[in-house]
């Protein structure tokens, strides 16, 4: 080839590099970095578990998701019904019974009658956390329960009153309340004996929406939790006991699932990135791979992959070896349906999904390979081109000197 075909075939190979493009390339950013953190692309970066989904996976699976108000304030956590103590700024009245009249409360002309009481002026207890009464001075109430407080005034009265009995009865506890957030604004409520979580709400109110788009969070001593609000109604364990100072925060977020991958949503043959709603209270693991349109018959790989974020103990009943996970209360997960054997079917359709999770379909191992053919074919084709076009471009500089 002459001097002049090299120089025209140099020009032609050096204007590849010049291709109309969207962006860098990949290489260019790597390259012209002038410092850089970035990991082995052939090692794997983030530890997982990988579960094929079965009878006894979907027994230990449960809808709840990672957070749940058992597991975090249940037995033994201070979930069981608070004692629900006096507390500064609470109102309380105290009665105070005489067995007969002519006593320090009962005057002579009262005569002898069953219940000769009394009942003091309502009293709200001082920053000094006391109430007085008569004869009995300055009695301790802040952190103590009406029976406490009770048990200390017959004390100080036992000796000047006839054989005295007290009731001590709340009339408003401000202290004991629980703050409850919604979208509509925000409500201190005061608790009451043995009220649960859905009492509460059911005072305060959840608004207009669906109970699937609901998500309950609860606050206690530094510690939170979050639930889906149709586990409150359906499992009565996460119905627990609500406590002074706790805080209830009630929003809106509908259920989504993100898929990735050969799935045809829409009519698309050629794979779809799509956020999808649940929009109902639970969707099944069938219905998600339906929402999103379902295997691209001419490209999808069989078997179907959904990512999440999984509770230690629910992969330990599984019997998950996860002691190089350390003490983590969440473990990367990745759970595997393979729907060429046709008892997947009945298994995913049990498996339930949870807020935003992942779902994943890889290309069929043919498909990878047409993709390599049909590269390789564009890269033979452009040399093959390439020459000819050497070929036609010296044969011109020819002509032209002659």
């Amino acid at each position: 080839m002459s001097r002049s075909g090299f120089i025209v075939a140099a020009a032609l190979l050096a204007g590849c590099t010049n291709l109309p493009v969207n962006g860098p390339l990949h290489g260019d950013i790597t390259r012209a970095a002038t410092a850089s953190v970035v990991a082995d692309r052939h090692k794997v970066g983030y530890d997982y578990v990988l579960v094929d989904i079965s009878d006894k996976v979907l027994e230990c699976v449960t809808a709840l998701g990672p957070g749940a108000f058992f597991s975090s304030f249940g037995v033994g956590k201070g979930s069981g019904a608070p004692t629900i103590a006096v507390g500064v700024g609470d109102v309380l009245t105290v009665t105070i019974f005489e067995s007969s009249s002519g006593g320090l409360f009962i005057p002579p002309e009262a005569g002898v009658r069953p219940g000769n009481f009394v009942t003091l002026p309502p009293q709200t207890v001082t920053r000094q956390g006391t109430i007085t009464v008569p004869y009995a001075g300055e009695i301790r109430a802040a952190g103590r329960t009406p029976d406490q407080i009770r048990v200390d005034i017959e004390k100080a009265l036992a000796t000047r009153a006839v054989e005295p009995q007290v009731v001590v009865t709340p009339v408003e506890q401000t202290a004991a309340s629980v703050t409850v957030v919604t979208e509509g604004g925000s409500n201190r409520l005061q608790v009451r004996p043995n009220e649960r979580v859905l009492d509460l709400i059911a005072r305060a109110g959840k608004g207009a929406f669906p109970g699937y788009e609901l998500f309950v969070t609860l606050q206690r001593r530094g510690h939170r939790a979050t639930v889906h609000f149709p586990v409150l109604i359906n499992d009565p364990r996460e119905n627990i006991f609500v406590a002074p100072g706790d805080t209830l925060y009630i929003y809106r977020e509908q259920q989504k699932f993100v898929a990735l991958g050969a799935l045809g949503s829409g009519g698309q043959t050629s794979g779809v990135t799509g956020l999808f709603a649940f929009e109902q209270e639970t969707l099944s693991l069938n219905e998600a791979i339906a929402k999103a349109g379902g295997l691209v018959d001419s490209r999808s790989n069989p078997q179907v992959f959904l990512y999440r974020m999984e509770l230690r103990e629910t992969l330990e009943r599984i019997g998950v070896d996860i002691r190089k996970f350390g003490d983590r209360k969440y473990i990367p997960t990745v759970y595997r349906a393979n729907f060429r054997d046709p008892s997947s079917f009945f298994l995913a359709q049990r498996f339930p999904m949870r807020h935003k999770d992942a779902i994943y379909v890889a290309n069929a191992d043919s498909v990878e390979l047409e993709k390599f053919m049909a590269h390789s074919q564009a890269i033979t084709g452009y040399v093959a081109g390439t020459a000819v076009d050497v070929l036609v471009t010296r044969d011109s500089v020819r002509a032209l000197r002659r």
